[in-house]
């Protein structure tokens, strides 16, 4: 029988750690540490890097910026592991934290270790074993976009979280501040990606509320459950999440999404299984998304231009520790094409004015 539950391999090289002073770290610090630790690394991922640790019998995940270049707001184990700390008592789908350390002399970067939630996980190749019917794919998408919803609606006063963010100015604070990534990590020429910095400098709407929101939410964040994967068992990577106008954590989920019928090139680089047969549409999710949480979307092409941008920013930020040779990581030469790949899907919605 194949077992659906999402695997760690064998650790790529260059991101090794030092087992020796994890071990004895972990025995100073952590109760009920036991040994022999066995440490294996989750293959999906491009910015924050992910371990398992196999500990006495259970499991754990570790969490560590990469290796290279830090951009700090982006890869802050603290911040991930206090916003963890916090929403464990709120919302019942993320990891509990179990440990937080910022002594960067164990393995050269501050880390944090939480407890694994076992499931299964959606990257770019379905999983064996996995039914992914188009009824499946329908009650998941619908999921999906509901999880969000209520990751919005959680009540950031009661678990403490109020002061995690600034959420006045927050639009025109994302975009000059997602402006200032991009030039600052610039390795090429791109005309479309500077017409796109333009057109959101000029069409930013008004900020619809404060909320707690993601900043990264999509599929392979997701953990479902293995005996039934249209259920959302958890929500992972928070290493971006904020306080701040829901709408632009919106925008950022539907700019990962890619339709059925969208352009061959967009399809083929597409962050998730979102292609296949049953799944919500860009433009359904976003209905449904409204009809939701109650939330109104007038500018909804802002948004989406808007995680479309962000996400070509990201990727530039990736080719750049490649370019300069701050990794290893044979994957990353190529997302310089998925920088110009995004600035021409958003240069495009720009053209025809719409999301699809």
């Amino acid at each position: 029988m194949i077992d659906p539950v999402d695997t760690a391999k064998e650790i790529r090289p260059g991101e090794e750690l030092d087992l020796q002073k994890l071990s004895a770290y972990l025995k100073d610090n952590m109760p009920g540490y036991a040994q022999p630790l066995e440490v294996l690394q989750f293959p999906g991922g491009h910015s924050n890097l992910t371990y398992l640790l196999k500990i006495g019998g259970h499991e754990f995940v570790l969490r560590r910026p990469p290796f290279g270049k830090k951009i700090k707001s982006a890869h802050d184990m603290g911040r991930e592991y206090h916003i963890l700390s916090k929403l464990i008592h709120a919302y019942p789908h993320v990891p509990r934290p179990r440990l937080y350390c910022e002594d960067e002399a164990v393995i050269g970067a501050p880390f944090y270790i939480m407890e694994r939630i076992k499931g299964t996980i959606l990257r770019a190749k379905p999983p064996a074993g996995v039914d992914l019917s188009p009824q499946v794919m329908k009650t998941l998408s619908e999921n999906f976009i509901d999880n969000l919803a209520a990751i919005h609606a959680v009540d950031i006063h009661t678990v403490g979280l109020e002061d995690f963010g600034k959420p006045e100015g927050y639009v025109a604070r994302q975009i000059n501040g997602w402006t200032g990534r991009y030039r600052s990590a610039q390795t090429d020429e791109l005309p479309q990606i500077d017409e796109v910095i333009s057109w959101l400098a000029d069409h930013m709407p008004a900020e619809q509320g404060a909320s707690l929101i993601h900043n990264d939410y999509k599929y392979d964040n997701l953990v479902l459950d293995p005996a039934d994967p249209t259920q959302i068992i958890g929500v992972l990577d928070w290493e971006m999440a904020t306080i701040g106008d829901p709408l632009m954590d919106l925008g950022t989920a539907l700019s990962y999404w890619v339709n059925a019928d969208d352009p061959e090139m967009l399809r083929a680089n597409a962050f998730g299984l979102t292609t296949l047969p049953g799944s919500l549409t860009r433009s359904q999710l976003a209905e449904r998304y409204s009809q939701t949480s109650g939330r109104e979307l007038p500018d909804l092409l802002f948004y989406y231009i808007y995680g479309l941008f962000k996400l070509a920013v990201i990727a530039q930020q990736i080719y750049a520790r490649f370019h300069a040779g701050d990794s290893q990581d044979k994957r990353f030469a190529r997302f310089i094409d998925l920088v110009r790949l995004m600035g021409q899907v958003a240069a495009g919605a720009v053209a025809l004015e719409k999301i699809e």
